[in-house]
């Protein structure tokens, strides 16, 4: 397959003018697979109406197919489509984050999606994404889109159409490139089928800024027990690695430094991901810096950058300095516990 490849500007006022868009969202319509720019990361689009369209997407990515898969749109108004009850405090979420990095939980109409989108669940996750390019696309599809990240199962997810090319080239059917994503790491997913909402996935929107719109919301006990079961889309199988093993180091600067040099006198080839704060620290192989500790935001930005980078570098082992467990730092550390298969040395 030839994967066609169009670059938009996100920037421009009018992207109706680009008949790239046009051709990326006619080939949707026909239950081809497309990736394209989000708020968070690419995604791979395909129609969440159609089996077809939907086996694609798992076919692509080499995805298990019991992996729920989240659907995307571009107003709000869709929702009446497919879903059979909006409550409460889903309006309330939707009013603060919509569009935004966040993904909402709830039941929707049986037929009115393809069972393989949903993974025969009876809920279904939702998001309007904050990205001008996929509100434009999604708009002139009409369709609800099923769209996981565009990477291969199990690898960093995208956030340049560059990743996607490398993972995905002859295997879809088009690439919409709109430049860097923003956020970095994907959307928060809560469920609000229940009496309290539960964060099944921490991301771009973090739990402080839930519960300064709705009160209390709890996390999903399998986002700190390993021996739960998680029940976010994406979130079941080890995701987000490089090819070397990755290591957490809860410890200090110095401590990070003593494992570097005993890797490297055993003649390994060490990658290391630091911050600007502890940059000038290390004497690693391949270092890379992905942000400012004191602001989280930027870490967030360039986690999945970094990851890849290392698989580029071709070195033999990554050690990663941790970071705080609050606000999004809690996506940062899920996304890197994931990366690294939970090795953490203390």
């Amino acid at each position: 397959m030839r994967t066609k490849y169009w670059i938009v500007d996100k920037n421009v006022d009018k992207l109706e003018n680009f008949p790239q868009l046009q051709e990326a969202a006619d080939l949707l319509r026909k239950n081809e697979v497309v990736a394209f720019p989000t708020e968070t990361v690419y995604g791979l689009g395909g129609n969440a109406q159609s089996d077809e369209a939907v086996e694609k997407i798992f076919a692509a990515k080499g995805r298990p197919s019991d992996n729920p898969l989240i659907v995307h749109i571009a107003k709000k108004e869709q929702l009446t489509d497919f879903v059979d009850h909006i409550p409460q405090t889903a309006n309330i979420l939707m009013e603060h984050f919509w569009p935004g990095p966040l993904t909402i939980i709830l039941t929707y109409k049986e037929g009115t999606l393809s069972q393989k989108t949903t993974a025969g669940l009876m809920t279904v996750g939702i998001r309007m994404p904050d990205h001008p390019v996929a509100l434009n696309l999604l708009e002139q599809t009409g369709l609800p889109i099923a769209a996981p990240s565009a990477n291969r199962s199990g690898k960093p997810s995208p956030t340049m159409a560059q990743h996607v090319k490398e993972d995905l080239d002859g295997r879809i059917a088009g690439i919409v490139d709109g430049g860097p994503t923003g956020v970095g790491v994907e959307s928060t997913v809560v469920d609000c089928t229940t009496e309290v909402p539960v964060i099944l996935r921490p991301g771009g929107v973090t739990k402080e800024q839930l519960e300064a719109v709705v009160g209390e919301v709890l996390l999903d006990p399998a986002l700190k027990d390993q021996k739960e079961t998680p029940k976010s889309p994406g979130m079941k199988y080890r995701h987000y690695a490089p090819d070397a093993p990755l290591y957490l180091v809860d410890g200090t600067k110095e401590q990070i430094q003593a494992l570097i040099e005993e890797r490297q006198q055993e003649g390994l080839k060490v990658g290391v991901l630091t911050t600007e704060e502890n940059q000038h620290f290390y004497k690693a192989d391949d270092l890379y810096v992905c942000g400012r500790r004191s602001q989280l935001e930027t870490v967030a930005s360039s986690i999945y950058a970094a990851l890849r980078s290392f698989d580029r570098a071709q070195v033999d082992i990554i050690y990663s300095e941790i970071f705080p467990n609050t606000g999004v730092g809690n996506a940062i550390m899920n996304r890197l516990l994931k990366a690294a298969g939970h090795k953490m040395i203390k």
